[in-house]
Protein backbone atom coordinates (compact mmCIF):
# COMPACT_ATOMS: atom_id res chain seq x y z
CA UNK A 1 0.00 0.00 0.00
CA UNK A 2 1.72 2.75 -1.20
CA UNK A 3 1.29 5.64 1.55
CA UNK A 4 1.11 9.78 0.64
CA UNK A 5 0.71 12.65 2.90
CA UNK A 6 -0.70 14.91 0.64
CA UNK A 7 -4.22 17.72 0.83
CA UNK A 8 -7.63 16.93 0.88
CA UNK A 9 -9.56 20.52 -0.61
CA UNK A 10 -12.38 21.24 1.48
CA UNK A 11 -14.01 24.41 1.78
CA UNK A 12 -16.63 26.14 -0.72
CA UNK A 13 -16.47 27.47 -3.81
CA UNK A 14 -13.58 30.08 -4.58
CA UNK A 15 -13.10 29.63 -0.73
CA UNK A 16 -10.64 27.21 -0.40
CA UNK A 17 -9.40 25.25 2.72
CA UNK A 18 -7.42 21.89 2.95
CA UNK A 19 -6.85 19.25 5.19
CA UNK A 20 -3.24 17.64 5.57
CA UNK A 21 -3.87 14.07 5.38
CA UNK A 22 -1.92 10.25 5.36
CA UNK A 23 -4.10 8.60 2.74
CA UNK A 24 -3.32 5.34 0.38
CA UNK A 25 -2.38 7.09 -2.79
CA UNK A 26 -5.24 5.04 -4.92
CA UNK A 27 -7.86 6.64 -3.11
CA UNK A 28 -9.45 10.01 -4.64
CA UNK A 29 -8.38 13.41 -3.66
CA UNK A 30 -10.89 14.72 -1.16
CA UNK A 31 -12.20 10.72 -0.01
CA UNK A 32 -10.77 8.01 2.19
CA UNK A 33 -8.04 8.57 4.38
CA UNK A 34 -6.49 7.03 7.41
CA UNK A 35 -5.73 10.06 9.44
CA UNK A 36 -5.81 13.76 9.65
CA UNK A 37 -2.92 15.02 9.91
CA UNK A 38 -2.97 18.75 9.58
CA UNK A 39 -4.94 21.90 7.97
CA UNK A 40 -3.97 24.52 5.55
CA UNK A 41 -5.49 27.70 4.84
CA UNK A 42 -4.38 29.27 1.80
CA UNK A 43 -6.74 32.57 1.71
CA UNK A 44 -4.42 33.52 5.50
CA UNK A 45 -1.48 35.70 4.81
CA UNK A 46 2.00 33.84 4.24
CA UNK A 47 3.03 35.39 7.68
CA UNK A 48 0.02 33.96 9.70
CA UNK A 49 0.97 31.04 12.28
CA UNK A 50 -2.47 29.87 11.17
CA UNK A 51 -1.68 29.26 7.66
CA UNK A 52 -0.34 25.91 7.70
CA UNK A 53 -1.25 23.60 10.93
CA UNK A 54 0.84 20.07 11.58
CA UNK A 55 0.75 17.58 14.12
CA UNK A 56 4.56 17.16 13.79
CA UNK A 57 4.95 13.81 15.58
CA UNK A 58 2.30 12.04 13.86
CA UNK A 59 3.61 13.70 10.28
CA UNK A 60 7.36 11.86 11.47
CA UNK A 61 5.49 8.72 12.22
CA UNK A 62 4.25 8.50 8.87
CA UNK A 63 7.50 9.73 7.38
CA UNK A 64 9.56 7.16 9.26
CA UNK A 65 6.20 4.13 7.85
CA UNK A 66 7.42 5.23 3.94
CA UNK A 67 4.88 7.98 3.32
CA UNK A 68 5.67 10.09 0.71
CA UNK A 69 4.88 14.00 1.02
CA UNK A 70 3.63 15.52 -1.70
CA UNK A 71 5.57 18.35 -3.54
CA UNK A 72 3.19 20.86 -2.34
CA UNK A 73 3.73 19.33 1.39
CA UNK A 74 7.31 18.35 1.02
CA UNK A 75 7.78 22.12 0.90
CA UNK A 76 5.77 23.05 3.64
CA UNK A 77 7.68 20.71 6.08
CA UNK A 78 10.96 22.06 4.48
CA UNK A 79 9.81 25.51 6.03
CA UNK A 80 8.86 23.75 9.09
CA UNK A 81 12.51 22.39 8.92
CA UNK A 82 11.47 18.65 9.18
CA UNK A 83 12.74 17.78 5.67
CA UNK A 84 16.05 18.84 4.62
CA UNK A 85 15.70 21.30 1.33
CA UNK A 86 15.67 19.35 -1.93
CA UNK A 87 17.15 20.92 -5.45
CA UNK A 88 14.42 21.50 -7.74
CA UNK A 89 14.77 21.68 -11.63
CA UNK A 90 13.25 24.48 -13.18
CA UNK A 91 12.83 22.53 -16.43
CA UNK A 92 13.56 25.40 -18.80
CA UNK A 93 10.68 26.79 -17.65
CA UNK A 94 10.94 30.61 -19.21
CA UNK A 95 12.12 28.92 -22.58
CA UNK A 96 10.31 29.58 -25.52
CA UNK A 97 8.79 26.14 -27.33
CA UNK A 98 9.90 24.92 -30.83
CA UNK A 99 7.55 26.67 -32.81
CA UNK A 100 7.68 30.25 -30.58
CA UNK A 101 11.54 29.90 -31.26
CA UNK A 102 11.03 29.40 -35.45
CA UNK A 103 8.27 32.24 -35.65
CA UNK A 104 11.24 34.57 -33.93
CA UNK A 105 13.19 33.34 -36.21
CA UNK A 106 11.60 34.12 -38.74
CA UNK A 107 10.46 37.68 -37.83
CA UNK A 108 14.21 38.19 -37.16
CA UNK A 109 15.01 37.60 -41.37
CA UNK A 110 12.07 39.38 -42.18
CA UNK A 111 13.32 42.85 -40.25
CA UNK A 112 16.82 41.90 -41.54
CA UNK A 113 15.17 42.39 -45.55
CA UNK A 114 12.64 45.10 -44.15
CA UNK A 115 14.92 48.14 -43.57
CA UNK A 116 15.73 48.48 -47.30
CA UNK A 117 11.60 48.27 -48.34
CA UNK A 118 10.80 50.41 -45.42
CA UNK A 119 13.23 53.46 -46.79
CA UNK A 120 11.79 52.97 -50.02
CA UNK A 121 7.90 53.13 -48.87
CA UNK A 122 8.99 56.40 -46.44
CA UNK A 123 10.78 58.30 -49.11
CA UNK A 124 7.03 57.73 -51.45
CA UNK A 125 4.97 58.56 -48.35
CA UNK A 126 7.27 61.65 -48.15
CA UNK A 127 6.73 62.82 -52.07
CA UNK A 128 3.15 62.25 -51.83
CA UNK A 129 2.69 64.09 -48.92
CA UNK A 130 4.33 67.12 -50.31
CA UNK A 131 2.35 66.60 -54.10
CA UNK A 132 -0.66 66.17 -51.67
CA UNK A 133 -1.32 70.13 -50.66
CA UNK A 134 -0.04 71.13 -54.47
CA UNK A 135 -3.37 68.73 -55.62
CA UNK A 136 -5.45 70.66 -52.88
CA UNK A 137 -4.40 73.67 -53.76
CA UNK A 138 -5.45 72.94 -57.52
CA UNK A 139 -8.64 71.58 -56.81
CA UNK A 140 -9.95 74.61 -54.96
CA UNK A 141 -9.04 76.81 -57.67
CA UNK A 142 -11.30 74.70 -59.56
CA UNK A 143 -14.29 74.98 -57.55
CA UNK A 144 -13.85 78.18 -57.24
CA UNK A 145 -14.23 79.22 -60.77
Amino acid sequence: MAMKIRLARGGSKKRPFYSIVAADSRMPRDGRFIEKLGTYNPLLPKDSEERVKMNMERVQYWLGQGAQPTDRISRMLEAAGVLEKKERANMKKAEPGTKAKERAEEKAAKAAEAPAEEVVEEAVEEVAEEAAPEAEAETEEQTAE
